[in-house]
């Protein structure tokens, strides 16, 4: 089953179910009616939980089916309406995997001690982008060094704040990497060897 049959019998719901079965993502290609019909939703959520973001709104407010799409894939719950994001069972199935699912909740739930802990418990790893600049002397480009500098002293810090709950913190220094950001720079000419540098 490919993309071009699921749109041509897009309003087909006999159809529709087969393909979300074998896909859910392709939730995405049908009518507005399926999207928003809860036996088809909830079958393409057994077979792909992020095919949630392609729910109809109104699905996207019924506390089964999120709930559903947030046990096969926690950050789903962005998805979820702002009601069911106050709800205390949605945001604490999530935070059981994935304690950044905090970040979608309400302002009440964030305070919430138990759930609190339930997201601090999840191990997990920070990774930030720091320079070189950060570690030497950069004389074009002091407030860039000094920002980078201070990101890496931040995750210095966030690291003894966060270790004793299994939190990795990680810091990458890449040296300097051949973006738009150089283009109309006077100081620079990029070396003639590729290896000489990083390239995104």
């Amino acid at each position: 089953m490919n993309e071009k049959e699921v749109i041509e019998n897009k309003n087909n719901k006999d159809f529709v179910l087969k393909a979300v079965s074998e896909n859910g993502k392709f939730l995405d290609l049908v009518s507005p009616e399926l999207q928003d019909d809860k036996e088809v939703v909830m079958t393409a959520l057994g077979q792909d939980a992020e095919a949630l973001e392609f729910a109809s709104l109104n699905l996207k407010n019924d506390k089964e089916v999120i709930m559903k799409g947030v046990e096969g894939a926690p950050w789903t719950v962005c998805y979820a309406s702002e009601t069911l994001r106050e709800d205390k069972d949605v945001i604490k199935q999530a935070c059981k995997s994935y304690g950044q699912a905090l970040y979608f909740a309400s302002k009440e739930i964030r305070d919430d001690r138990e759930i609190v802990k339930l997201a601090v418990e999840n191990k997990g790893i920070i990774i930030n982008i720091s320079s070189v600049t950060a570690n030497k002397e950069s004389p074009l480009a002091s407030v860039y060094s000094a920002t980078k500098a201070g990101l890496s002293q931040f995750s210095k810090s966030l690291f003894e704040e966060v270790r004793k709950n299994d939190v990795k913190v990680i810091t990458i220094y890449p040296d300097m990497t051949k973006t738009n950001f150089y283009e109309n720079n006077t100081y620079f000419e990029c070396d003639d060897d590729e290896k000489a540098y990083i390239k995104i």
